[in-house]
């Protein structure tokens, strides 16, 4: 007896999982071990994989398959009825843009990721414009086609290949909310520190010793070296599937603390990843739920779990050991001041959390003039200039600091930025409820104890998938619809209290 049409379709989404596996750890080749000049060599592999990939997602066989079983779906559980709607997301969007502008895309965003790291190192954007040119000029075919094919405005269209269900509206609503408090809570934060200044954290932090030190607290979280590995990057990511996962960050000799939050912000992605439902990691349902649930959990683990006071206590004699250092800016205070310190940074990935929103909103205007044509790539560097000296009042001395810092656009990723200022909206709203139901959690966390934490984050959002959708998943774990409250009540609980000794929110 043959197979029915939707067993049919699990074994063909198995054999999609295997592709996407491989061009995952080509993608981490690319940015880790691949020598510079090989970049035009991994853009064909690459298209050619992606290629296939899109002609097996795209093959008259998989529609017949779906339409009959989304005919005849009794007897289907409910995991498998939401995988069917996966399967068909994943389709609608594959058949939405032919196979030679996948290959085009692809073959064109290798060529930039490798200018980008040139220009990078020399300052100027004038190096990689051309290349993003191309970039965004395909992009802007793609969000036309896809908008079109899903009925969603061009820009939505790439937003909700990221963050599947949150549009524009949603984004919008969000940073409204978030424009009206940030400016003046990062006014009244840095006064409320300058009280208080700092002892330096002075001396040099050999990359071995901080990528041991990385190690231990990583294996402490949970994090499987047997099925992952840590590496250094340009620009820290997280790429490979469940069972195999690849975890990267860059370590500043004369900063302790870079490589250790990198890593463990890739480290909660991976987390993520791995609590994914074993019985599902093959199929569409058995993936993250979009990248902004994604970067949720990423920034739970860096800046709320890891900026906290009993991460500190925890961690403090770490330093020693691995460092040899002590004193009193090695105490749990001076250390907890320099883990939220506020201050008006170039670096979006050095940003603290009151600044952090404001990149992702000077990237998000950004990236949709870029796409609509209103801003031309030849204009980009003083067009970012401009904005980051009217949102934080500062501006780049030269392009690395500036436009050039992100890998995203030269990869073709419009529509991600957004996800990380509502990751961090979503994640405040997770750790608010995690914490009330957790009472014990510093005391855990202050021991370097993680699994209370996880334990939570697996049965409330990694277990999941993609079953749900990230506002269904966000009720039924807080019992309140997404807002930017929880996130505005833990900054301000954080960064505006009047004692070193109060309560770490």
């Amino acid at each position: 007896m043959s197979a029915s049409p939707y067993k049919q379709l699990e074994q063909e989404f198995k054999r999609l999982h295997a592709f996407r596996g491989a061009l995952a750890l080509l993608r981490w080749d690319a940015a880790v071990m691949m020598p510079r000049g090989s970049a035009d060599v991994r853009g064909e592999q690459l298209a050619a994989l992606e290629t296939e990939h899109h002609a097996l997602l795209t093959a008259p066989r998989i529609i017949r398959l779906l339409d009959r079983a989304q005919a005849n779906t009794q007897g289907l559980a409910d995991w498998q009825i939401a995988n069917l709607r996966e399967m068909r997301r994943q389709r609608d969007h594959a058949i939405a843009t032919p196979a030679t502008l996948v290959s085009r895309l692809t073959k064109a965003a290798s060529r930039a990721e490798a200018r980008w790291l040139e220009a990078r190192a020399q300052g100027k954007f004038e190096a990689f414009s051309p290349y993003l040119e191309e970039v965004v000029h395909l992009v802007r075919d793609k969000a036309t086609l896809l908008g079109q094919a899903l009925n969603l405005a061009p820009y939505d269209a790439l937003v909700d290949e990221f963050s599947p269900g949150l549009t524009t509206a949603d984004i919008d609503l969000m940073f409204k909310a978030l424009s009206r408090r940030l400016p003046v809570l990062i006014r009244e934060a840095i006064s409320t520190q300058e009280a208080r200044p700092l002892l330096p954290l002075n001396g040099n932090f050999p990359a071995a010793k901080q990528r041991a030190l990385a190690v231990e607290v990583m294996k402490a979280v949970g994090f499987p070296f047997d099925r992952g590995r840590l590496d250094e990057s340009e620009h820290p990511f997280t790429e490979g599937v469940p069972g195999d996962i690849r975890v990267t960050t860059r370590f500043d000799g004369a900063d302790v603390f870079t490589g250790l939050l990198g890593a463990l912000h890739e480290t909660g992605h991976a987390m993520y990843d791995l609590g994914l439902p074993q019985e599902w990691r093959d199929q569409p349902v058995g993936r993250d739920r979009g990248m902004a649930l994604e970067e949720s959990q990423s920034l739970l683990i860096e800046m709320m779990v890891c900026r906290s006071r009993p991460f500190v206590q925890y961690v403090m004699p770490l330093l020693g050991r691995h460092f040899g250092v002590s004193g009193p800016e090695w105490e749990v205070e001076n250390l907890y001041g320099h883990l939220t310190r506020v201050q008006r940074g170039l670096i979006r990935v050095d940003a603290d959390e009151l600044t952090y929103p404001l990149h992702i909103m000077l990237r998000y205007e950004l990236e949709k003039q870029l796409l609509s044509g209103e801003l031309a790539v030849r204009d980009l560097a003083e067009a970012w200039n401009a904005g980051m000296e009217q949102r934080l009042g500062i501006r780049p001395s030269n392009d690395s600091e500036g436009c050039l810092q992100d890998i995203h656009w030269a990869v073709g990723s419009f529509g991600y930025f957004p996800s990380y200022a509502l990751g961090a909206v979503i994640a405040a709203q997770l750790y608010e409820s995690l914490r009330a139901e957790l009472p014990a959690l510093d005391e855990q966390l202050s021991r370097g104890e993680f699994s209370g934490l996880f334990g939570w984050l697996r049965t409330h959002v990694h277990a999941l998938g993609a079953k749900v959708p990230v506002q269904e998943l966000l009720k039924d774990a807080t019992g309140k619809a997404l807002s930017a409250a929880s996130f505005v009540r833990y900054v301000e609980a954080k960064y505006l209290e009047t004692t070193a000794s109060s309560a770490a929110a």
